[in-house]
């Protein structure tokens, strides 16, 4: 710290000290050629005073060379101008030059002695700034350390408060908001064939503080009971595999409605285990959530499937799969087989043309 203090090193001062050297190396030849020039142009016998005799010899004989000769005394004005701007930046440039701040002996010395610190220290003179601030840093921490924690701890507390304030506020909106969330999903259970499931956002606050996040310091997850009389669980290990789908339908159903952008919802076999009413209700709420969103259904059921705007049959023959988009008449003869099974009645088909009409 004292070499440096003492140093004091500036950021880029190395390549300020050797673009001075070369101009201190140059400084006689430059001076030189500015004093030639500034003689050349403005001096006894120069370019300004050969303007000047020049004009004053062709205005003595104007009036023999009967021509107007306006136009060469306003080029040579001009002329006479232009050279005194050239001879004032001309002596600027040498009064640089030859200004105070380009002793050699002085910036030679600086120069070695700021290479010299970088040696002793393993560093580039441009790293030199940079280091002098990471001691002073560390050494002000040695002397003042007690203070500094304190400073710390007091931040971390007014840090703390304002979390939790902050996180307070967000865990009250989320309580309000998942009353809501229940009381929708809950009316969505019953026509699914979970009339007596129970669906509770489960919002507890947490007072560990390692477990708080940018998001708040709330624990939140879904419980579910599917019979009467039990305890809820989370909804992923309570709900078997078709209750976890209609569970996930109802809740999807309730959020599509506030969704800020499309989505795309893919339900395999939803159906699984339910028919006649309760896959129609499926039905209807896929369609609901396809008016705002892209939803995509493998399905087994007729009711289901005649719920949809577009289909594709997928058959398996020989190793391959195939995807086939059906017409109007296939989607009619395929939901037929659906309803009957191998051989395709009259009846079926009837029924399939209903249930196509009324998913419409």
């Amino acid at each position: 710290m004292d070499d440096l203090e003492k140093l004091a090193p500036q950021s880029g001062e190395e390549t300020d000290l050797v673009e001075k050297r070369k101009r201190i190396q140059n400084r006689d030849a430059v001076l030189e050629a500015l004093s030639f020039a500034s003689e050349a142009l403005g001096g006894e016998g120069g370019a300004d005073m050969m303007l000047a005799q020049a004009e004053k010899k062709l205005m003595r004989q104007a009036d023999k060379i009967e021509m107007p000769l306006d136009g060469i005394s306003e080029a040579l004005t001009r002329a006479s101008s232009d050279i005194g701007e050239a001879c004032r930046q001309i002596e600027d440039i040498a009064r640089r030059f030859q200004s105070n701040d380009m002793n050699s002996e002085a910036l030679e010395d600086r120069l070695y002695a700021l290479r010299g610190m970088a040696r002793k220290y393993q560093v580039t003179p441009d790293e030199l700034p940079a280091m002098y601030e990471s001691y002073r840093d560390q050494l002000r921490l040695i002397n003042h350390q007690d203070q500094l924690l304190a400073q710390l701890e007091k931040s971390e507390l007014r840090a703390a408060e304002a979390y939790k304030k902050e996180a307070a506020a967000l865990h009250d909106m989320r309580v309000t908001a998942g009353k809501k969330l229940d009381k929708a999903v809950q009316n969505e259970l019953k026509p699914l064939k979970l009339d007596k499931a129970i669906f509770v956002t489960d919002i507890v606050a947490q007072d560990d503080a390692s477990r708080w996040g940018p998001h708040g310091y709330d624990q939140i997850q879904f419980l579910v009971t599917t019979n009467a009389g039990t305890d809820a669980g989370p909804l992923h290990k309570v709900a078997s595999g078709g209750e976890m789908a209609r569970f996930m339908l109802a809740l999807k159903v309730v959020l599509a409605e506030k969704a800020a952008h499309q989505g795309v919802y893919v339900f395999d076999e939803i159906d699984t285990g339910i028919g006649g009413a309760t896959a129609d209700a499926v039905g209807e709420r896929l369609a609901r959530l396809a008016k705002q969103h892209q939803v995509m259904v493998v399905t087994h059921s007729p009711q289901v499937a005649a719920r949809a705007m577009h289909h594709w049959m997928v058959t398996k023959a020989g190793g391959t799969t195939q995807v086939i988009p059906l017409d109007l008449p296939s989607r009619r003869e395929e939901i037929a087989r659906m309803l009957a099974g191998s051989e395709i009645t009259v009846e079926a088909r009837a029924a399939a043309a209903k249930l196509l009409e009324t998913g419409t």
